[in-house]
């Protein structure tokens, strides 16, 4: 093995270890299911605003984003700018529900519907295969990193990285998430900006890169070489997966306090706007300096290795593998609640016992991992494996959600109705090459096609005649059976259920 690749493979495993350690010291915080999947609803200001950005600047803004800025130029700060947008809309839109008490994004959206068990149990299923499926994504980046850096097979390298995060997250919970992720989120900022500032540096400015660059592809946010509609679809389908994927929700239900989530989605949303720049540096100033490339979804990796010192690229690894890490390890724990929360219910009729839930939630983390890891294995890029999967599966979720929250005269049918008829939008667009190539990908016509049903359906349908106050009840009632100490730490803000505002039912 080449010395690089020594120092390589031995910075990976040190960070590895770090995180371990970490997880181990605060594994004895988890007494509770709750503890262990929501870290207690006690997290503040600071370990929110980390933990969500961690996340939120991961694969698809590390090897994604630099893969499309490679090819794309500009086009690249698309994803930080429709991510951006997405939290700034999610704080606006979702961060109140805080104080329900929720645990997972399947509860919050039955509770729109009356606490019904036909869209909770259908919203499972698909949130728990979208949440795996963002894994396996997280697990992909990862891995191409690993390989392409210390020359380890790649099937082995996925394998790797899944074990390597997956250690520290079963043992210490959401709380090891939390913490690691701040930790991830720190040498992530730090070696992105050190990369892109040394990568201008050694280009020599903006000048040569506008020199080498075809035009249109250093045209506004690369709307010359994308297409203008291709270019909105991209900002939107980001934010769209910033809106609908669960495990943003999760850091709303695990703040002390709808203050705190509003609070920190606000500076999140403040920072990833900023890092919106960087990503498109780092890629076109690759483009410059290795025009070659065959996958540009190794940009980053060869910029941080083959152009700059041992030591740098060092760093830069473990800034890149923090990126996919500390989204996978969100990834895992969100899908682990739904799965506990929901899917069991679905299934079993029941709830799993409260004494069992850490034992419970361990067992199912370890079980989610390997799901995520046999699609990664199948699976080749990023951007496309992300915007599709979005498209297909989070449109409709998302305008089910909307309609459910703020239109009293939606129905859980029409919940239904928006799922399908946007996975239905998406799909005819996805195996159409002209739609494909008119649209850029399908979020657009499938949001359009979930509203329409969301709306026909539920106008045909019978009105919905269970409470708000009614339906917190109900739901309130089965995460009791899981953790009592749920109700307990709800937060100070948070009303009875017979207090519980209705909605206008004009």
């Amino acid at each position: 093995m080449p010395e690089s690749s020594s120092v390589y493979l031995l910075t990976f495993i040190g960070s590895l270890v770090l995180m371990l350690a970490l997880g181990i010291w605060v594994a004895r915080r988890n007494r509770t299911g709750e503890d262990f999947l929501l870290a207690g609803r006690r997290l503040s200001v600071p370990f929110v605003t980390g933990s969500a950005l961690a996340t939120l600047v991961g694969t698809g803004s590390s090897l994604g984003a630099v893969s499309l800025s490679y090819t794309n130029g500009w086009a690249g700060a698309l994803y930080g700018l429709g991510g951006a947008a997405g939290i700034f809309l999610l704080l606006w839109l979702f961060a109140d529900v805080r104080k329900h008490g929720f645990m997972t994004l399947p509860e919050e959206i039955s509770y729109y519907f009356g606490a019904n068990r036909v869209i909770k149990g259908a919203v499972a299923i698909v949130l728990f295969l979208a949440t795996v499926g963002w894994l396996g994504a997280h697990i992909l980046g990862g891995a191409l990193y690993l390989s392409f850096l210390t020359g380890m097979d790649m099937a082995l390298a996925k394998v790797v990285v899944a074990v390597g995060f997956g250690l520290y997250t079963v043992i210490g919970g959401y709380w090891a998430v939390v913490v690691t992720d701040m930790v991830q989120g720190t040498i992530l900022f730090l070696g992105f900006s050190l990369l892109a500032v040394l990568a201008l540096v050694k280009v020599g400015g903006f000048g040569p890169i506008n020199e080498k660059a075809p035009s249109e592809v250093t045209s506004f946010l690369g709307v010359e070489t994308l297409g203008t509609i291709p270019a909105i679809s991209m900002a939107v389908v980001i934010a769209v997966g910033v809106l609908a994927t669960p495990s943003h929700r999760q850091r709303i239900y695990s703040a002390d306090s709808v203050r705190t989530a509003r609070r920190s989605f606000a500076l999140v949303g403040v920072l990833f706007a900023a890092f919106a720049i960087t990503p498109p540096i780092v890629g076109l100033s690759t483009r410059t300096l290795s025009p070659e490339i065959e996958n540009p979804d190794m940009a980053f990796p060869v910029l941080a290795t083959e152009v700059f010192p041992l030591w740098v690229g060092a760093l830069l690894l473990i800034a890149g593998l923090s990126a996919t890490m500390s989204s996978g390890d969100s990834e895992a724990l969100t899908g682990v609640t739904i799965f506990l929360r929901d899917v069991v219910k679905l299934v079993t009729g029941k709830m799993p016992r409260a004494e069992n839930m850490v034992v419970y939630s361990r067992i199912a983390l370890v079980a989610v991992l390997l799901f995520a890891l046999a699609g990664a294995l199948m699976a080749e890029t990023i951007i496309d494996y992300i915007t599709t999967m979005i498209a297909t599966v989070l449109s409709g979720l998302l305008i089910a959600t909307l309609l459910g929250k703020f239109w009293s005269r939606s129905t859980w049918q029409g919940g239904i109705g928006a799922i399908i008829g946007g996975a239905a939008a998406a799909t005819t667009v996805n195996v159409s090459d002209s739609l494909t190539e008119y649209w850029g990908n399908p979020v657009i016509p499938s949001l359009v096609a979930a509203l329409i049903c969301g709306v026909l359906v539920s106008l045909v349908t019978p009105r919905q005649t269970i409470s708000d106050a009614e339906a917190l009840r109900l739901l309130a009632a089965e995460r009791a059976e899981i953790d009592v100490g749920t109700q307990l730490r709800a937060g100070d803000d948070t009303p009875s259920a017979d207090a519980a505002p209705e909605r206008d039912p004009s």
